[in-house]
């Protein structure tokens, strides 16, 4: 799978598609609701309740989540491996929720009813949960000291209703997830030149407003939470959440609605049993006579054009005989034995886009691995500014989102059109070059953070150091400061593979399915939860021999010998960088 290659097949794919846009100029389209002659397009029009929406979801979202484990152990007085423990089945289960959300959104409700049943369902957990703060009743009597035991614990009512409400935030992030994105991008016209920079551009700006979000619900309304009241610092996110559901029914003329044409995966399955059981017979010779091919009618759905690729699959739309065609020659008799054409396609597809997405687990795990060890770098580093202000640890990430904050804007408005001008590109550069260069990034990031790291405790042991943590760490006198540029680094990283990597997976993948897009990146992340912790007991093994010369003092993190953090991150380096140089698409893409 060539970058030449590829845009080939896309070029053919378009050309091979014009019945489509012959169904939106006069043909049969179908909306969710009811067959209409055309599909109108609004493009940016839609945006303002569609990108509104989802700025307002997020901050009511992430400002509820991100302070979820001081909230259980302050208010709920759960002990913190409990807390903890809750968190990370929660995290997990929103994590996987949303393939359920996807395959029903593709399959029978379509994305707009999808996320309105899920809106609706966050704003009610959110409430909930507001209550369980602001209700005497739903939550455990204050402790008589804040410095001893807490002998009150919550009552099998009081948690009843906090599980509740943890329940509708995953229902809402089963449709929020998979279904939020796809739906903005399905308002542009893909088969224009303005609809296809609309899309471009929504992507960037669809990313922007959501680190923008993580910004402020990693400050204001933290700190809110954490120094004004729990009511109110729960309250926000709630009101901003049902901000969210107004706009988004406002805007509910002026969308464009995706029908859901059955299950994909079923489809998925077919083809697979289709083509196992005509594995004997004989590669077609000329496939626009031989396969199964039969005419297209939807006009939200491209129509696919046969490829070389996995002539395997090509099995499944072999004729074998004129018993397996219907009458009219428009449906199989047995579609367990006869897939079309455009069912085979699809299903290559998905195929395509594998390599891409298991690279993307790979370079998720460098990215969870700094955000991590950064925390722990941040409390035993000089985190002062002026005599009164210390950084608090937990918030030197927003310097990473700070970068793609600044970044998306320029890129999309001042860098893009003139990188159109020179590659004569739409996209600039192309998805798989946007995502190696977040590689080649995020590489450096690790190189930064290993020797910001080694100077940090080569500081600790060389001078006198500001006090230890309450883990027993030693301080060092190294400003903070010193580890704003591998994070802005890492934020720009980012900027280019994360969302080159949503847009290459919505636009690899067809329109009806498209809400499995946004299913994968929550099992990119899930799947992060089991590999990085294999990376880091891989990179704490190959330093176990320096690490176990050197001794155990405390100058080095208290959860780790000394040497061996900046071990694990040039471990992480050098595992981005073989699979940079692994990858024959990136490789080709970056230096073609």
């Amino acid at each position: 799978m060539r970058a030449g290659g590829r845009e080939d097949e896309e070029a053919s794919r378009k050309l091979k598609s014009m019945d489509v846009d012959k169904a939106e100029n006069g043909g049969g389209g179908a909306g969710e609701e009811s067959p209409r002659p055309a599909v109108k397009y609004y493009g940016w029009k839609a945006m303002p309740f569609i990108i509104g929406n989802e700025t307002f979801e997020k901050l009511g979202t992430l400002g509820t989540s991100a302070n979820l484990l001081v909230y259980l152990t302050q208010v709920f007085h759960m002990r913190s491996v409990d807390a903890a423990t809750l968190l990370n089945g929660l995290n997990g289960t929103t994590s996987l929720a949303p393939i359920i959300g996807a395959f029903l959104s593709d399959a029978y409700l379509g994305r707009y009813l999808a996320l309105a049943i899920a809106s609706v369902a966050s704003l009610i957990g959110m409430f909930l949960l507001t209550l369980t703060a602001g209700a005497d009743s739903l939550h455990p009597a204050e402790c008589p000291a804040a410095d001893g035991p807490c002998g009150t614990k919550a009552t099998s009512y009081q948690l009843a209703v906090l599980f509740m409400a943890f329940a509708f935030l995953v229902l809402g992030s089963a449709g929020i997830r998979p279904c939020s994105m796809p739906f903005g991008a399905d308002q542009f016209n893909p088969h224009t030149e303005s609809g296809r920079r609309g899309i471009n551009s929504f992507f960037n700006w669809y990313y922007f407003t959501f680190t923008a979000a993580m910004m402020i619900s990693a400050t204001v309304i933290i700190y809110v939470q954490s120094n004004v009241s729990w009511p109110i610092g729960l309250g926000i996110p709630t009101a901003l959440m049902f901000l969210a559901c107004v706009l988004f029914f406002m805007g509910t003329k002026l969308y464009v609605r995706v029908t859901p044409e059955g299950s994909p995966f079923t489809s998925v399955v077919q083809v697979l049993s289709a083509a196992l059981r005509k594995r004997s017979l004989k590669q077609p010779k000329d496939p626009k006579q031989d396969l199964f091919d039969p005419p297209h009618t939807s006009a939200m759905v491209t129509k696919l054009a046969h490829t070389d690729q996995f002539r395997c699959l090509d099995k499944a739309a072999i004729v074998a005989s004129p018993e397996e065609v219907r009458p009219g020659g428009a449906a199989p008799a047995d579609p367990w034995r006869l897939c079309s054409v455009q069912q085979v396609e699809e299903v290559k597809c998905l195929i395509r886009i594998a390599p891409v997405w298991s690279t993307g687990i790979i370079y998720y795990v460098a990215v969870v691995q700094q955000s991590t060890y950064v925390v722990l770098a941040a409390l035993q580093s000089d985190r002062r500014l002026g005599n009164n202000f210390h950084i608090p640890a937990a918030s030197f990430t927003v310097f990473a989102m700070l970068a793609q904050t600044l970044w998306i804007p320029f890129y999309d408005r001042l860098l893009l059109p003139r990188l159109r001008k020179m590659t004569g590109k739409e996209e600039g550069f192309t998805l798989l070059q946007r995502q190696g260069i977040g590689i080649v990034l995020s590489t450096v990031a690790m190189v930064i953070s290993a020797i910001v790291e080694d100077r940090r405790r080569a500081i600790a042991l060389s001078q006198p150091t500001l006090g230890t943590t309450i883990t027993g760490g030693a301080i060092s006198a190294m400003s903070s400061l010193w580890m704003v540029p591998q994070l802005m680094v890492l934020g720009l990283s980012e900027a280019f593979n994360l969302i080159s990597q949503i847009e290459f997976y919505y636009k690899e993948i067809p329109e009806h399915m498209r809400s499995v897009a946004g299913a994968l990146t929550s099992t990119r992340v899930g799947s992060t939860s089991s590999t990085g912790p294999s990376l880091a007991s891989a990179s704490s093994t190959s330093s176990t021999s320096s690490s176990a010369q050197g001794g155990t003092g405390s100058r080095g993190p208290a959860t780790d010998r000394p040497g061996e953090v900046d071990h694990r991150h040039l471990t992480s380096a050098g595992i981005m960088s073989s699979e940079l140089c692994g990858d024959g698409d990136l490789v080709g893409c970056l230096v073609g």
